[in-house]
C-alpha cells in the first residue's frame, strides 16, 4: 500500500540556484574554445615568440631564445636569455599548460582561453554592479565576447587575454579598495598589477594607478590610512614581481631590461631593427622639434582611430563617454578613467611608435569590459531620450537597440575573423620548404626569425635596417649563413631585392614564389672573404 503523504524521512532537497556568472563563463569558454580551434598556429611574431619561449621552457631547455628579433639590446651570442624586451607571463603560463597537456600549440592556448572566458564573466559582474541590471550585464558580456578586432587574437599565445583579465581586475580591486577603505583590496590590486606588469611592460601603469587611487584625498580617509593602502599595494606588487627582478639581475644585470626604456627614443618603428642600435636621448633631441611633434601627431591620430574602431566597436565611442559621465561619481570608474588617460598618453607621447603599432591595442583589452558597460548605459540613456521625444515604447525600444548593438558587434567580429584567420594559419608551407633546401642547423637573417624557429627549429636574426654589409657582421657574431629577402624587406636591402645592385659576399642561391601573393622570396648565401677563393 502506498501513501500519498511525503516521506518525512527523506524531505525534498532544496534547489541550488546556479549563479548567472557560471552560465556566462561556460558560454564564453565554449566560444573561446571554438576560436582557439580556428587558430591553428601562432601566426605573427609576438605569438610565435611567446610560444617558442614557453616550448623551450616546458621541454627543459630553459627560458632562452635561439634567435634575435630586435637589436635594442643584442646579446653577444645565441641562445640568449629570453624576454629581454617583452615580459614573460604568457610564456610562463603556456609552459605550465604544456607541462600538463603536452607540448602542442593547442595546449599552449589554454591559459588564453581561460583568461578570455574569465574576462567575459568579469564583464557580466561589472554590468550588474555598475549597470544595475542583468540585461545590461548580458549585453556588455556579449559585446566583449564579440569584441571586433580582438576576436582573432584573444586565444592565441599572445598577452591580450592574460593582460586584459589581470589589468581589468587590478583596476576593479583598486576601485573597491577606495570605495570600502580597505587595505586588503589594495593588496589584491597590487598583486594583480604585478601580474599585469609581468604580462606587459606598460602594466607598470597599473601599480601607479593603484597608488594614485590610494593617495587622492576623499571622504573619511586619514593620511595614515592612505599610507597603509599604498604599502599594501606595494607589497602585493613586489610579491609577484620580485622573482622576475631577481632573475633579470642574475641574467641581465638590471631589474628590468634596458631595451624597453629605449623605446621612448625611437625615431621610427624601424629603429627596433637598426643595427647597431642607435636610440638615445641625445639622438632623439637632435632629431628636432618638428620631427618629434610630427611623430606624436601621427601617434595621436592612429591612437584615436584605435579608440574608435578597436576599443569601442566603431559606433559605441560617444555612448561610452556618456556612460562614463553618468558613472563619474563611482570610485571604480574614476580609477578606470585615470588608467585610460595614462595609457593613451603614454602610448602617444612617450612610446609613440610602439604604442600606435600595437602597444595600445594590446593594453586596451583591460579597458574593454568597462567600455562595454559604459557603452550600454550610454545607449540606454539615448534610447530614453528618444522615447520621450518620439513616443517610443521604452522597454521595446531598449530591447531593439540592445539586440541591434550585439548584432553589429557580432557582424564586425565575424568579418574580422574571416579576414584575419587565413593569414594567421597559412604561412607554414614556405618555412618548411625553405628549411628542406638548407643544410641542417643553418642560421638565417630573415624578417620573422620567431616564425622560422616555430616551423623549422632553425635559429637566426631579424633582417636589419642597415646596409647589406652588416650581414657579414651578423654572420660572424651569430653564426648565420643565409639571408632571406621578400617584399617586406627593410629599405637598405631594396636595391638588392630589385636586382639593381650585387654584393660579392651575397650569392643568390634560390628564388621562391610566395605561396599567398606570388611575390619573389630570394635566398642568398653569405660568403666570407676567406671563402671566395682567388
Amino acid at each position: 500500500m502506498t501513501s500519498s503523504q511525503p516521506d518525512s524521512q527523506h524531505p525534498p532537497r532544496p534547489r541550488r540556484n546556479i549563479p548567472p556568472q557560471a552560465w556566462i563563463f561556460l558560454l564564453a569558454l565554449g566560444a573561446a574554445s571554438l576560436l582557439a580551434a580556428l587558430i591553428r598556429q601562432p601566426g605573427y611574431t609576438d605569438a610565435y615568440y611567446y610560444f617558442n619561449a614557453a616550448h623551450r621552457l616546458a621541454t627543459g631547455i630553459g627560458l632562452t631564445d635561439p634567435y634575435l628579433w630586435q637589436y635594442l639590446n643584442p646579446p653577444d651570442h645565441l641562445p640568449a636569455p629570453a624576454h629581454s624586451y617583452w615580459m614573460p607571463l604568457q610564456s610562463l603560463l603556456s609552459a605550465a599548460a604544456m607541462k600538463f597537456f603536452g607540448t602542442s600549440f593547442g595546449a599552449a592556448q589554454i591559459p588564453s582561453v581561460l583568461c578570455f572566458a574569465g574576462l567575459v564573466t568579469v564583464t557580466f559582474s561589472l554590468g550588474i554592479s555598475l549597470g544595475g541590471s542583468r540585461r545590461r550585464a548580458w549585453i556588455a558580456a556579449l559585446l566583449v565576447l564579440f569584441s571586433g578586432f580582438y576576436v582573432p587574437v584573444w586565444t592565441t599565445t599572445d598577452t591580450f587575454a592574460v593582460y586584459g583579465l589581470a589589468g581589468c581586475l587590478s583596476l576593479a580591486a583598486a576601485g573597491l579598495g577606495r570605495e570600502r577603505h580597505s587595505s586588503r583590496w589594495f593588496l589584491i590590486a597590487g598583486a594583480l598589477a604585478g601580474l599585469g606588469h609581468l604580462a606587459r611592460a606598460d602594466g607598470l601603469l597599473l601599480i601607479l594607478v593603484a597608488v594614485i587611487a590610494a593617495l587622492v584625498p576623499g571622504e573619511r580617509a586619514p593620511w595614515r590610512g592612505r599610507a597603509t593602502w599604498v604599502l599594501a599595494a606595494a607589497l602585493g606588487y613586489l610579491a609577484v614581481m620580485s622573482p622576475w627582478f631577481a632573475r633579470n639581475l642574475s641574467e641581465l644585470g638590471t631589474p628590468l631590461p634596458a631595451a624597453g626604456a629605449a623605446g621612448i627614443w625611437l625615431r621610427g618603428y624601424e629603429e627596433l631593427v637598426h643595427y647597431p642600435a642607435q636610440p638615445s636621448f641625445r639622438a632623439f633631441i637632435e632629431w628636432g622639434a618638428n620631427n618629434i611633434l610630427a611623430s606624436r601627431w601621427l601617434a595621436l591620430r592612429n591612437n584615436l582611430a584605435t579608440f574608435v574602431a578597436v576599443e569601442t566597436w566603431v559606433i559605441l565611442g560617444p555612448f561610452v563617454l556618456v556612460g562614463l559621465w553618468l558613472l563619474r561619481r563611482r570610485a571604480l570608474i574614476q580609477v578606470v578613467v585615470v588608467y585610460a588617460i595614462a595609457l593613451h598618453l603614454a602610448m602617444t607621447l612617450v612610446f609613440a611608435y610602439p604604442g600606435y603599432r600595437g602597444g595600445l591595442f594590446h593594453s586596451a583589452g583591460a579597458l574593454l569590459p568597462y567600455w562595454a558597460v559604459a557603452g550600454v548605459i550610454g545607449v540606454d540613456r539615448a534610447v530614453e531620450a528618444g522615447a520621450r521625444r518620439r513616443g517610443w515604447p521604452l522597454q521595446q525600444a531598449r530591447r531593439v537597440f540592445s539586440a541591434a548593438l550585439v548584432a553589429l558587434a557580432a557582424t564586425l567580429s565575424l568579418y574580422v575573423l574571416a579576414a584575419r584567420a587565413p593569414a594567421l594559419n597559412n604561412n607554414a608551407v614556405f618555412y618548411r620548404t625553405l628549411a628542406a633546401d638548407l643544410p641542417p642547423g643553418a642560421g638565417l637573417i630573415i624578417n620573422d626569425p620567431a616564425a622560422l624557429y616555430y616551423h623549422t627549429g632553425l635559429g637566426g636574426v631579424v633582417l636589419p635596417d642597415a646596409s647589406p654589409e652588416r650581414a657579414l657582421d651578423l654572420s660572424t657574431r651569430y653564426g648565420v649563413d643565409f639571408l632571406v629577402l621578400d617584399e617586406n624587406r627593410t629599405e637598405p636591402f631594396a636595391a638588392l631585392y630589385r636586382g639593381e645592385v650585387t654584393y660579392p659576399f651575397l650569392r643568390l642561391r634560390r628564388v621562391y614564389s610566395h605561396p599567398q601573393n606570388g611575390t619573389e622570396i630570394q635566398v642568398y648565401a653569405i660568403v666570407h672573404p676567406e671563402e671566395r677563393g682567388p
